[in-house]
């Protein structure tokens, strides 16, 4: 049986009460902190170029001729932080060298 009580609470009061309780149903939802999501090990255009060191383009290129993996999600193409990290010792040896002709 529910008891119901009305009592004056302060606007400003009743919003952070209401705050707390969806704050600590929302942490019940969220991974814990130390644990990362698959998220991410997915890295948007920017920050795949930024990894590799290289233009929008060139990763446009490099996508384009299968010597990087984009996958797309929906309208949006995201990598994989670990391919690139492999893609990336290869672009670093290729840049020492005189180009990259990664696999083809």
């Amino acid at each position: 049986m529910t008891h119901v009580v009305l009592s004056s609470i302060p606007v400003d009061e009743l919003k952070e009460m209401i705050a707390e309780v969806v704050n600590q149903e929302l942490t019940k939802h969220l991974p814990p902190a130390n644990q990362s999501p698959i998220c991410n090990d997915l890295l948007t255009r920017k920050e795949a170029a930024r990894l590799l060191g290289i233009s929008l383009p060139t990763l446009l290129d490099y996508t384009k001729l299968g010597k990087i993996t984009g996958y797309r999600l929906g309208t949006r193409v995201r990598y994989k932080r670990s391919e690139l990290e492999q893609a990336l010792t290869q672009i670093k040896a290729a840049k020492l060298n005189g180009g990259y002709h990664g696999k083809k």
